[in-house]
């Protein structure tokens, strides 16, 4: 039997996750031993993976903000009744805000999980 160290660290950085799950197998190995140590352990097969939900969305979202600007623009003057910081400069406010949303074209939303895939494009 080899010895084992006192501590279950890994044995180096740049191995951390590799040795950590070394390391928590030792562990493991050592409780089911204590707690069954002549009992032959049946092997347990693993379950299929559930399937998982895929949502691929793609929103063509400069053309939608191409088509709403004019609403936006003919809205504007209403914003001089707005509070301090952004009633003072209407169309200014309304052509930045709209800089902003168009700049997002071309943004890619990934989320992977094990229960899902979402992939969000804006174009």
């Amino acid at each position: 039997m080899t010895p084992t160290p006192m501590t279950p660290a890994p044995r180096a950085v740049s191995h951390f996750g590799l040795a950590a799950l070394e390391a928590r197998a030792v562990r493991t190995r050592r409780a089911v031993e204590r707690m069954a140590p002549s009992a032959a352990l049946a092997p347990v097969e693993p379950k299929p993976p559930a399937r998982r939900v895929v949502v691929r969305l793609w929103l063509p979202t400069t053309l939608l903000f191409l088509l709403l600007a004019p609403f936006a623009l003919l809205l504007a003057p209403f914003l001089a009744f707005a509070p301090r910081p952004y009633g003072e400069r209407p169309f200014a406010t309304v052509l930045g805000l709209g800089a902003l949303l168009l700049s997002l074209g071309g943004t890619v939303v990934d989320v992977d999980t094990r229960e899902a895939l979402v992939r969000i494009r804006l174009f």
